[in-house]
């Protein structure tokens, strides 16, 4: 049996981060969350997660510069991180890419193509 996958949910959206806990824990991974962008980092170096979902518009500070700290951690560089934001994607979304991002998911988030993506970028 595979050990469970973490997945880090960074959103200042409450009902965002209920929502996408719900999903993945049926989907059968952990979760852990973090509310801000200065907690970001932080939650990422104690959890250790196998995947981030990060939102881009997040108190404390913009996603990008959050997307680049946790790239420039030995520990956290090669974790994949998808981008999951109510920002027009018409400029975000290649931004995001370019930046390293694996995905680009508008809110409200399709769960089934979030999932999917999920998957493909652990497994």
């Amino acid at each position: 049996m595979l050990p469970k996958m973490k997945v880090l949910i960074v959103d200042d959206d409450l009902d965002m981060r209920r929502g996408l806990n719900a999903r993945l824990k049926a989907t059968n991974y952990d979760t852990a969350f973090a509310g801000d962008a200065v907690s970001a980092v932080s939650v990422a170096l104690k959890e250790r997660p196998d995947l981030i979902l990060l939102d881009i518009g997040l108190p404390g500070g913009d996603g990008f510069p959050v997307m680049q700290r946790l790239q420039r951690l030995a520990s956290l560089d090669a974790v994949p991180i998808i981008i999951v934001s109510a920002r027009e994607p018409s400029t975000h979304e290649t931004k995001a890419i370019a930046a390293g991002a694996v995905g680009y998911f508008q809110k409200p988030v399709d769960i089934d193509k979030l999932l999917s993506a999920i998957a493909n970028a652990l497994f």
